[in-house]
């Protein structure tokens, strides 16, 4: 396979001590569709899960700040969080926290127009799920949208 992109996937590696309990979550609970299973010597075990299109989100300290006023309402602890959009926020974080995710905080929309909650999930992780309010054309439209690319030229 040729092609011009250097990356071809994104994979997040998380080391996850109930194992069963957390492909159950996110496999079953959450919905991520397995993509290969595979096994090893001394008990050893890994499940692939495809979470849609993966994306790097790189943000200083002050915006991860930011995010966790709007999302949360105070700081929180970590620097590694992990988002996943849905279609329907409100019913899937219910669904998560009865399958033992702990919740955060409840869904709330956001200044950049999606409907974000944040769960401490098993595995350690901090996830946000998240629902675009408007489509990327119509957000694209926005005065506060631009990228860094177009701010360097500014």
């Amino acid at each position: 396979m040729t092609t011009d992109r250097p990356v071809l996937q994104l994979r997040l590696v998380v080391e996850a001590d109930d194992y069963e309990a957390a492909v159950a979550f996110y496999r079953d609970t959450l919905g991520l569709p397995e993509q290969a299973a595979f096994e090893g010597d001394g008990d050893a075990r890994v499940t692939i899960l495809d979470a849609g299109r993966a994306t790097l989100e790189l943000a200083n300290p002050a915006q991860r700040r930011m995010i966790d006023r709007v999302e949360v309402g105070h700081p929180t602890e970590g620097r590694i969080r992990v988002a996943f959009e849905v279609v329907d926020v409100e019913a899937r974080t219910t669904r998560l926290v009865e399958a033992g995710a702990e919740l955060v905080a409840p869904p709330t929309e956001t200044p950049w127009r999606s409907l974000n909650s944040r769960l401490d999930a098993p595995a350690g992780l901090s996830v946000t799920l998240f629902e675009e309010l408007e489509p990327l054309e119509q957000r694209e439209q926005s005065a506060d949208f631009d990228t860094d690319a177009e701010r360097r030229r500014t």
